[in-house]
């Protein structure tokens, strides 16, 4: 018994022995492992520490690129020209004639006894258009000549008295009373008969007016009267006959009062009748001497050639020119800008890396017509102006006429 405990003694402390020396070489192995293992996590994060270096400068690159691809903006330009400018003054006025005449009575509204003329009809200067009634012209004639002839035959025998009287005299008979009274009558007489004849042509003249004559030739353009009706040159509606002479036309304006300084006699004009679409080339004819106290402005007119499609009162577009400047800067007024310190346009620039840039010019402006206006200072012929995308540039940013 004792020797199999010896025996078992032995074995197990071998077996301690040799498993204490296979532990040993385990854990050596391991280490090992682990050293390799740690120089290759070391290798390995070499390379990614220069990879990623490498793609971060790329990428910083790429990303400058493009910021500065945003700033460049893009924009269209166009070169500045010198023209002649003309400044107008526009105002909506109508086409009229110079020989409408509104016919009426000279002697007073009077019955029609005839009508000699209709609407539309061309009639001559002095043609007969009414008839009015003359009844009483008549007999008030009549009766003027009549007495006209009774005074005739009373300075006659006057005369004849006066005659026989003066032969008394001279032969010694009668008085020098009787002598001067005959004579007082004949020259009594003489004067009632130049009265009475002065009043005979008188009479004769009011009864021509009872004929009603055209003072101009034209066309008879309103005829509203009829027999039996009074005429009195006007109606309710308006003239009862209206003759218009189209052969001399001109453009009527009224122009406010602010304006009077900047036009005169001569000035010229274009008008433009829209609905016979035509334009002409005309001056300034006339300008009324006084302002209209209710319009507060003056009338202007402009003769228009013959042109038998264009009508008395047809509306018509009158442009006077008051302003012109010869080989003048002018641009679109949108491109103008204003800030604080006054008006200014973009123009293109090189910078001093001889790239494109913006750059901001301060200006002088002039008259503004429609859509362009006249620069009287801070551009020349050459610039190269910014026409569109000028909103929101700034002096110096980069900009770009190419997409």
């Amino acid at each position: 018994m004792k020797k199999i405990t010896q025996i078992s003694i032995a074995i197990f402390a071998t077996a301690l022995i040799a498993s204490c020396g296979s532990s040993s070489k385990d854990d050596k192995a391991g280490v090992n492992d682990k050293k390799a293992a740690l120089e290759k996590l070391k290798s390995d994060k070499a390379k990614n520490e220069a990879e990623i270096a490498r793609l971060q400068a790329e990428l910083e690159k790429v990303d400058s690129a493009t910021a500065n691809a945003a700033k460049i903006k893009l924009v269209s330009v166009a070169p500045v020209t010198t023209q002649d400018f003309k400044h107008y003054i526009d105002l909506m006025g109508k086409v009229d004639a110079d020989n409408i005449s509104y016919i009426s009575p000279r002697m007073g509204p009077a019955q029609v006894k005839a009508v000699y003329v209709t609407q539309g009809q061309a009639v001559k200067k002095g043609q007969l258009l009414l008839k009015l009634d003359d009844a009483i012209l008549r007999q008030s004639v009549t009766a003027a000549t009549q007495q006209l002839e009774g005074i005739k035959t009373q300075l006659g025998y006057a005369k004849n008295l006066y005659q026989r009287q003066q032969n008394l005299w001279k032969e010694g008979i009668g008085t020098e009373v009787q002598l001067i009274t005959a004579r007082t009558n004949v020259t009594s007489l003489e004067n009632q008969l130049a009265a009475a004849g002065e009043n005979v042509k008188t009479l004769q003249e009011q009864l021509k007016t009872s004929n009603v004559y055209s003072d101009v030739t034209g066309i008879a353009d309103v005829v509203a009267i009829r027999v039996g009706e009074t005429f009195s040159g006007m109606g309710a509606t308006g003239p009862q006959i209206k003759i218009v002479n189209t052969s001399s036309l001109k453009a009527v304006v009224n122009v406010p009062e602010n304006y009077l300084t900047r036009m005169h006699k001569g000035s010229p004009v274009v008008i433009t009748i829209p609905d016979a679409g035509k334009t002409v080339n005309s001056s300034i004819s006339l300008i009324s001497q006084s302002i209209d106290p209710t319009q507060r402005g003056f009338v202007a007119e402009a003769k228009i050639p013959y042109d038998p499609i264009l009508k008395p009162s047809q509306s018509a577009v009158v442009k006077i020119l008051d302003y012109a400047a010869a080989n003048a800067i002018v641009i679109p007024v949108n491109v103008v800008q204003s800030d604080e310190t006054g008006k200014y346009v973009f123009v293109l620039s090189k910078g001093s890396n001889g790239k494109t840039i913006a750059h901001r010019v301060i200006v002088t402006i002039g008259e503004v017509y429609g859509e362009t206006v006249e620069i009287k200072a801070g551009l020349k012929a050459g610039d190269e102006l910014v026409t569109e995308g000028f909103q929101n540039l700034y002096e110096g940013q980069g900009i770009t006429t190419k997409l």
